[in-house]
């Protein structure tokens, strides 16, 4: 077991009636922005959730049809298997199918982006640049 050395001092006030000394002072507030951060700017959260949104509906549309091919013909062997046309199989005919709906998810994507999402993006670069220019000028 170890002592402490006789000379050391105790965890408590030496002199108990003295005033306890005042905690620090906490630095003084800082000034707000005038404008708000552009990172928590409004208009940059609804470009992020449109994205995700975008990004979602294009992937689900073109996963969700290659599920459906795969559950039909893993759970439908007949009606995969039936002729549709010259011996064209109904499975054969969705497999084909299947390049303009990823092409439909495609050209859907570039729509969207191009008639909500880039114009919303260009005003978020523009105000990034005026925010910028700003604090340049201080």
């Amino acid at each position: 077991m170890n002592h402490p050395p006789h000379d050391s001092s105790p965890s408590y006030a030496t002199y108990p009636w003295q005033p306890v000394p005042p905690p620090p002072t906490p630095p003084p507030p800082r000034a707000a922005p005038r404008h708000p951060a552009l990172g928590n700017h409004r208009d940059l959260r609804v470009l992020r959730t449109a994205y995700r949104r975008q990004r979602r509906v294009a992937t689900l549309t073109a996963l969700g049809y290659f599920t459906l091919f795969l559950i039909l013909s893993g759970c439908a062997p007949s009606l995969m298997n039936s002729e549709v046309s010259g011996g064209l199989t109904t499975g054969l005919l969705l497999g084909l199918v299947q390049l303009p709906v990823m092409c439909l998810a495609i050209a859907l994507y570039e729509f969207t982006a191009r008639r909500r999402l880039d114009q919303l993006a260009a005003r978020l670069r523009k105000l990034a640049e005026l925010e910028a220019n700003r604090d340049h000028r201080r």
